[in-house]
């Protein structure tokens, strides 16, 4: 009895250390691996800063938005840009899941005593972690639009910027994760994950698009994204961020729920 009952806690604190500890050292050597190749990091910044300027300045005062029509493109593409980081970094870290099935890595993590959950926590939160922390670098530049952030909706912010992060990074990673070739993970991108980015409100407002683009909008969960963030940045009287939010939080469980899916499912393709 003495025995058996000494015996009883193992197999949780097992199942712990199988997970988190995996998880944890993939998460720091997505981190580790991130900023040691410095022009990723200046490329994931630089392009959407660039972007932003360039089509801000262009189209100067000849757009108007807001309550009172006071707020120029600059202001208005501002939250765009924003996620436009998120989503490229939280996209192209996940490239990483291709290299490391080429260079042998992924194998040598599968065939380990460590639960495949492991795989997709570390990698997940690796790339959440990077994106927020590059959106919220781009928040450097809001008092530029005129935009002042309190402490309450600055946290605000960063719930929305990490919602935003985790669900990305992990259909990046259900993405990533049956493909053999970086060609055919950029091809997805230009084709899906682009599309997903213009049509969420980032560049043109949902009222002036046409009526089968608004329906495209509003079934497009990165719409909420943006919508949250321009709420919590250019704040009025109409309130859309507690749905926005619900809806983030529901697009974050979906993609992660796929992400573990997409690792656990049987295939007869090699793993590396």
């Amino acid at each position: 009895m003495a025995a058996n009952s000494t015996a009883l806690p193992r197999p949780i604190s097992g199942t712990r250390n199988e997970v988190l500890l995996p998880a944890f050292t993939l998460w720091l050597r997505e981190i580790v691996r991130f900023y040691r190749q410095r022009s990723r990091v200046v490329g994931v910044i630089a392009s959407p800063i660039l972007f932003w300027v360039a089509i801000g300045s262009g189209f100067g005062t000849s757009f108007r938005s807001g309550a009172n029509g006071n707020q120029n493109y600059l202001q208005y593409f501002y939250p765009g840009a924003l996620i436009m980081i998120v989503l490229f970094t939280s996209i192209f870290t996940m490239m990483s899941v291709i290299e490391d099935r080429k260079e042998g890595f992924l194998l040598s993590v599968l065939v380990a005593p460590v639960s495949r959950s492991a795989i997709v926590l570390g990698k997940v939160m690796g790339g959440t972690t990077l994106s927020t922390i590059q959106g919220l670098i781009f928040l450097v530049f809001a008092p530029l639009v005129g935009v002042h952030v309190g402490v309450g909706d600055f946290a605000l912010i960063v719930l929305t910027i990490f919602l935003v992060s985790f669900a990305l990074t992990a259909l990046g990673f259900a993405i990533a994760w049956p493909m053999d070739s970086t060609q055919a993970f950029h091809a997805i991108i230009n084709l899906f994950l682009i599309p997903l980015w213009l049509l969420s409100g980032a560049l043109f407002p949902i009222a002036g698009a046409s009526m089968w683009l608004r329906v495209l909008m509003r079934i497009n969960p990165l719409t909420y994204g943006v919508e949250a963030l321009r709420q919590l940045l250019y704040p009025t009287n109409e309130n859309f961020l507690p749905a926005s939010l619900a809806t983030l939080v529901l697009f974050s469980l979906f993609m992660f729920g796929l992400s573990f899916v997409m690792v656990n499912r049987r295939t007869t393709k090699p793993a590396a």
